[in-house]
């Protein structure tokens, strides 16, 4: 075990190994600590990479975020495609969600609420176990947090084409590396239509936790987290939905290592603040004592 600190906002990073039942022990990096007294919000977050690259590192920039805006963040190193291709990653994820709620008092304090968050591919695994919380009915999540998620499958949303034309107008002629890290990931056809797999096109999407879902003007996957807003709103989920006008580059601008000092931290970390504050749950009225009037 390692423990370091960020230069830029101070906050503790500590590298760690987990054991998890039936599951070889996986690799998380803690950000944030427990304050004496109070609660911080539990967050296990889920890196980019298209299914098939990234790893802690990469999800440094918005587990620092989610740290600097008050949370006590696992970001954990799910295993990539084509590898262990789906279910293992979301499979994983879930072991995951389920310990750290087993350890939320130590990790987090008594009454600490547990979330999901991913980037990118790991917005759609983030979606995936939040789907899957639901269907097994534990843990409970107090919210899911969606930033750039990739969500299509079909990769042929306008905003997709539009940056896939700007790509080719500038010379870049690489295929695109949402439909090669699609291909990897799902093991057959028919897996785009597992609402594991693909969580947009779940059928039921009622009884989700409440969702904060960010996008940037630029951002090739914004259609698609729109669309999803959408249906969750559709639903009767309470959601959040925000293009941010000084998100650039999205989604890679997030997966860049220590990237925290963007220009638009500041805007995600309040983002972030408010929905942590809009999850609270309401304080109980306090029970009027016999004598009084």
């Amino acid at each position: 075990m390692s423990t370091r600190t960020a230069a830029t906002a101070a906050i503790e990073e500590t590298d760690s190994c987990i054991t998890l039942p039936q599951r070889p022990a996986m690799d998380v990096r803690m950000y944030g600590k427990r304050v004496p007294g109070g609660a911080a919000p539990l967050v296990v977050h889920f890196h980019g990479g298209a299914f098939v690259a990234g790893g802690l590192d990469n999800g440094s920039t918005v587990a620092r975020l989610l740290a600097g805006a008050g949370a006590v963040v696992v970001s954990l190193a799910y295993p990539l495609a084509p590898e262990h291709p789906f279910p293992q990653g979301v499979e994983a994820g879930y072991d995951v969600l389920v310990w750290a709620y087993k350890h939320r008092v130590k990790l987090a304090g008594q009454g600490a609420r547990v979330f999901v968050a991913g980037e990118e591919a790991g917005g759609n695994l983030a979606a995936a176990v939040a789907v899957m919380t639901r269907d097994r009915g534990h843990p409970p999540l107090a919210g899911q947090i969606l930033l750039s998620p990739m969500l299509d499958p079909c990769v042929g949303t306008a905003s997709l084409r539009a940056a896939a034309a700007e790509r080719v107008a500038a010379g870049c002629m690489d295929s695109c590396k949402f439909a090669d890290g699609w291909h990897q990931y799902l093991r057959c056809p028919m897996d785009a239509e597992h609402p594991y797999a693909v969580p947009s096109i779940s059928r039921r999407l009622a009884d989700l936790a409440p969702t904060l879902v960010l996008s940037g003007a630029d951002d090739p996957l914004r259609d698609e987290a729109r669309a999803y807003a959408e249906r969750l709103r559709a639903a009767g989920i309470a959601v959040t939905y925000d293009v941010l006008p000084t998100a650039q580059g999205w989604p890679d601008a997030l997966l860049l290592p220590a990237n925290s000092e963007c220009a638009c931290g500041s805007a995600v970390e309040q983002q972030f603040r408010a929905f942590f504050d809009a999850t609270r749950p309401a304080a109980k009225p306090v029970a009027a004592s016999a004598g009084s009037c």
